[in-house]
Formats: structure tokens, sequence, C-alpha cells
């Protein structure tokens, strides 16, 4: 399986060209081998298809199904834009119409998605079998926006009404062969999927709820098949090899847009704290409950000694196995007495998982009528504000 990928940065072989509007640099990110092209422009990703291409896409202009369709594009919507009402336009389908002329695109062969990432940190990937090619092309923001299926909604929509949130993960997807409409349906499931494994595998927060994100809630996707094509593939699921590559090639486009987007990354949730941060907690409720614990109240030093131990990948997996302690019992797979006394064994192991010789004095520090993330913050900030203690901070 050949594959490409990283973030597209300008090189001095790419052709560049002007927009006629703007006069800024616009420039040719990457080729199919297809023949689909991707350019950057200052505030958009846009890919000129060849004739003959099919499109199913979750836009407003021209999105559904469609044959014809011969630009897609991708639009960075500045941020004081809240509302269809700000739009040029006045609303979305029209807003979207402008900007394909902008763009110098026919809006009636044109469809487009919108965004607050901003266009440089846009990932493209590509991975190939057999002839068959798969191309991603995403941005990425989850800081904001970032929400698991099922939560709270953030508005009504009545009469046509749409409010605007910061933060998206808008993909482009790229098939080399021709694929019939049930299975280009099929190839949003399975792109779907590899996403949310991307977020979960990065444990990254809803913004929403104390749950692990699926997407974010203003998610689009587009996907392209070439009717032209003699290779017709008619399955896109997880068994397929088709299914495999788009499950692959999402999977780490979904894993670098974030990157380079949110700084999201596998090293960057190497950190208690920042696994904390979907239940609420921050480095001000642990100086609360430490600064009623004996010792020098000094808030700075506190605050240096927290940030150093938070990411002591031996407390990151004992944090990780607690707090997915916490998770199912959420889910009902585990009764929450049975989980709390497993979490609370896993606190009293800390010295020896962590090699201290210090003494904590758990029956001080914990509570088993306290939730598992009340004792888990006491025990850990005890363990902070005792740094100079042996073996806490060396560890």
């Amino acid at each position: 399986m050949a594959s490409r990928s990283g973030k597209v940065k300008d090189q001095e072989n790419e052709p560049e060209i002007s927009d006629s509007n703007t006069n800024e640099k616009i420039v040719l990110l990457f080729e199919t081998t297809g023949k689909e092209k991707i350019y950057r422009h200052p505030d958009s990703i846009l890919v000129t298809l060849p004739e003959g291409r099919r499109t199913l896409t979750t836009s407003w202009l021209n999105g559904g199904y469609r044959e014809g369709i011969r630009t897609i594009f991708n639009y960075h919507v500045p941020k004081n834009k809240h509302a269809a009402k700000d739009l040029d336009g006045g609303s979305i389908p029209a807003y979207l119409e402008i900007i394909a002329k902008r763009l110098g695109a026919d809006p009636k062969a044109s469809t487009g998605l919108l965004t607050a990432a901003n266009m440089d940190n846009v990932s493209i990937v590509t991975k190939s079998f057999r002839g068959v090619e798969v191309t991603a092309i995403m941005t990425a923001g989850i800081e904001v926006n970032g929400g698991r299926v099922g939560d709270p909604a953030s508005y009504y929509q009545e009469n046509g009404s749409h409010q605007f949130i910061q933060g998206t993960i808008n993909l482009i997807l790229i098939i080399g062969a021709n694929l019939p409409q049930y299975t280009m349906t099929r190839t949003v499931i399975t792109a779907t999927e590899a996403k949310t494994a991307a977020l979960q595998q990065l444990m990254a927060p809803s913004r929403y709820s104390t749950g692990i994100a699926t997407g974010s809630g203003t998610d689009m996707v587009a996907v392209v098949a070439d009717g032209t094509s003699p290779l017709l593939l008619t399955d896109a699921g997880q068994h397929s090899k088709l299914g495999e590559l788009i499950g692959k090639t999402v999977l780490e486009c979904t894993h670098k847009a974030l990157e380079f987007q949110s700084d999201l990354t596998v090293l960057s949730q190497r950190d208690m704290l920042v696994r904390l941060e979907r239940f609420g907690i921050d480095e001000k409720d642990y100086w609360k409950e430490a600064s009623h614990m004996a010792g020098d109240n000094r808030k700075a030093a506190f605050f240096k000694v927290l940030r150093e131990l938070s990411k002591n990948p031996a407390l990151v997996g004992a944090t990780a196995s607690v707090l997915h302690m916490v998770d199912e019992i959420s889910w009902g797979l585990i009764p929450e007495i049975a989980g709390r006394k497993v979490a609370l064994s896993v606190m009293k192991g800390l010295p020896e998982m962590l090699g201290m010789e210090a003494f904590i004095p758990f029956e001080e520090l914990t509570d088993e009528k306290d939730s598992i993330i009340e004792n888990w913050v006491r025990v850990t900030a005890w363990m902070a504000k005792n740094c100079n203690l042996e073996g806490i901070c060396n560890s």
C-alpha cells in the first residue's frame, strides 16, 4: 500500500498564480493521478475536478448527490460572522454562491464547505492499492466546538435559522474509482468512523459534556468519485480494501489536521491536567484543595511543581485508568460503588507505581462517599504540595 501525506508548504517548484480579485498568491498544493488539482487561496482550499466526476456533499450549495460539479472549495469564514444575516447575500446558499464567484468558479457547477480553520493548516494524505487511489483533504478545529453525539444542543433551528459555532472538521475525499450512489453514501459512513476513531485515539474532549468528542457540531464532508473510471467498486465498508484505504487515509489525515490547527497530538495528551480538562478540572481547582493543606502556600511555586508532575508518564497512565473508570460508570458498564473502590485502590498504589518513598495520608485525603475525581484531585494536589518529600517529584 503506497502512501503520501503531510502538511503542505509552498515549494519553489509549485506553480503560482494570482487571484484576479485580490492579487494574492494561489498555490497548487497537490494533483491526484486522476488530475484533480488542489489549490490554496489565501482564505480557501479549492479543488478542481475533471469532467465525469460525481459528488456527494453536505453543502448548502449543490449539496447531496450531483453530477457535473467541477469545483469544490473549503472556505474560511471570518470570525466576525456569527449568523446567516451577517453574511454577504444574507443566507448561507447565497453566500456560497458569492464565494464561488470570488474564486473564479461557476456557482452552478460548484459546491462549498465552511470553516473557521486556517487554510495554511490543511492536511492532505493519499494512499493507493493496485491502481485505486484515495486522497483526503482536511482542515480541522475542535478546541472550541468538539462534541460527543447526543450532547446537549446549542440551538433549535426553526424557519431556516442557523447559528455559526467556531470549530469544524471539513473533509474532501477523492476516490479514484467509479462508485455507485449507494457506495458513495457508504463512503461517508466509513470516513466518519475513521474521523471519530482518530478523536478517540487522541482522547479529544467534548466541550458540551464530560464525554470524548466524536466530531464537531458543524463537520462537513464532500466525496468525489470518478464516473469515467473502468474500475467499478461497490463496497466501501470496513471489510473491503476500499474501506481500509478510506479508513487509514482519513485516520492519518485527521491526526495531522488536528496537530496543525489545534496542536492536538498524542504528545500533547500525555499530561494529567490535559486529561482532566474535560471534567472541568484545572490548576485553580488544584490550588483550591492544596491551599488548605499543610505546607507553604506559595501559589506560583505550586503551579510550577504541578505542571511538572502532571507530565510524569506513570502518573498520566494512572490518570487514564481512573478516568476510564469514570467513563465506564457513566456508560453503565461498571456499578458506581465498585468503580469507586477500584479507583481508590489505584490511588493507593501510586507510591509503588511512581517509585515514591514518601507516605501519602490516604485516610485523610480520600473518602468513598466523594466522587472519583474529587479524591483524585486531593491526592495528586497533596503530592504536588509535598514535592519536597523524598521520591515524589524526582520519580
